[in-house]
């Protein structure tokens, strides 16, 4: 798709209806508000982490208990510097107002590796998300591509290197954390992911003429490590842990991150610690940002469970690297797509034979009546 085909949200935002191309089935349309808030996912300080003794262990404690139940949790004093945030915000704020021209500079169709795109969805996917986004690879650093960073806010580049670096940090810690909470050495985790590589993406979800009817981005797992998310105090984050029956906002909590679990964390603690399962919603009211650092293995890494306690089975029957694993979700991902919009089809299908039989009965009932009148 060329450029001048890709039509920015926020030119469609004030339409009064929504395009059918964002329209969900009805299952996968949201059952709760944006800011029908629930207080469920833990917040966690992570003051005295960096404390050997009983502060640590409190801390440990209550982040294994969070991924256990939710993998999903806020942290606060997490240690990153509120100017990186802030900046980080406004950075954000001041790209997706450029005007779409601007943006399209960066368009990442065609292959490109970082930069601007609209709904992110999949090849073949029917139904797209209703977002924008931004993105960059950050970690390693040897692997950074400036030309798909965003030279609009003018300190882009200086602001969000900062950002990565401590966001990076932040990252080591946690991944210590898990180990230790494993019963492993603290850099078990860090060592199963190689040089770790660090993907930034910072999403916009414009004003949504029918929110009941889309989404901002569908329901999914992460497949990396863990996930570190900055959101606004808008809301629209949402996480079930029951196979999606039932749906939860997460509370906005100033200065806090909120921590995903992954996929690949999920294997390495062979289960033990839930992959996030979750969504983001919008609304007609405002619109919402948040930003994104994927903590991911690299490529080449193993992924294979850390360690198989007493009476249990290893998860996979085999070990895989992250790039394999990276493909087969990926695969099954477009499957299901596939699968949908054959679906969809058939039932489209199915609805204009029906409506052409009653055309058929109707055409028949009054060529009736013309022959007995």
């Amino acid at each position: 798709m060329a450029p001048s085909e890709i039509i920015p949200l926020t030119s469609l935002s004030h339409e009064k209806s929504l395009r059918s191309k964002f329209i969900r089935d009805v299952d996968d349309r949201p059952k709760v508000a944006y800011n029908q808030f629930s207080d469920d996912i833990p917040v966690i300080s992570l003051a005295g982490i960096n404390e050997s003794g009983g502060k640590r262990e409190e801390v440990c404690r209550k982040i294994i208990s969070a991924c256990e139940e939710w993998g999903v949790f806020q942290i606060l004093d997490h240690g990153v510097d509120a100017k990186f945030v802030d900046n980080m915000n406004r950075l954000a704020r001041e790209f997706f107002a450029l005007p779409a021209h601007e943006k399209l500079r960066f368009d990442m169709s065609g292959g490109k590796k970082g930069g601007f795109i609209v709904s992110s969805h999949l090849q073949g996917e029917i139904v797209q998300d209703w977002r924008e986004i931004v993105t960059y690879f950050s970690y390693p650093i040897k692997a950074r591509d400036y030309s798909r960073w965003p030279d609009k806010p003018e300190d882009w580049r200086a602001v969000t290197e900062a950002y990565s670096e401590q966001l990076m940090g932040l990252g080591c810690i946690l991944l210590e954390v898990l180990s230790e909470g494993m019963g492993l050495e603290k850099d078990a985790w860090a060592k199963a992911c190689l040089e770790m590589d660090q993907k930034v993406v910072v999403n916009f979800y414009p004003k949504c003429p029918e929110p009941s009817l889309a989404l901002g981005l569908k329901r999914h797992t992460d497949p990396g490590t863990i996930t570190l998310l900055l959101q606004d105090q808008v809301g629209g984050l949402q996480t079930t842990r029951d196979g999606g029956k039932t749906w939860i906002t997460v509370q906005p909590v100033e200065g806090a991150f909120v921590v995903n679990l992954g996929d690949h964390g999920h294997y390495l603690s062979n289960g033990r610690f839930k992959n996030a399962d979750h969504q983001a919603v919008v609304n007609s009211n405002y619109s919402r940002l948040s930003v994104a650092t994927f903590q991911n293995p690299a490529p080449n890494a193993t992924v294979y469970p850390l360690e198989i306690r007493e009476g249990e089975k290893a998860m996979m029957d085999e070990p895989i690297t992250f790039a394999e694993m990276y493909k087969r979700k990926m695969n099954k991902d477009l499957e299901i797509a596939k699968l949908k919009k054959v679906a969809k089809e058939k039932l489209l299908l199915e609805d204009e034979l029906e409506k052409a039989k009653v055309e058929v009965q109707v055409k028949s009932c009054k060529d009736l009546e013309e022959i007995l009148a």
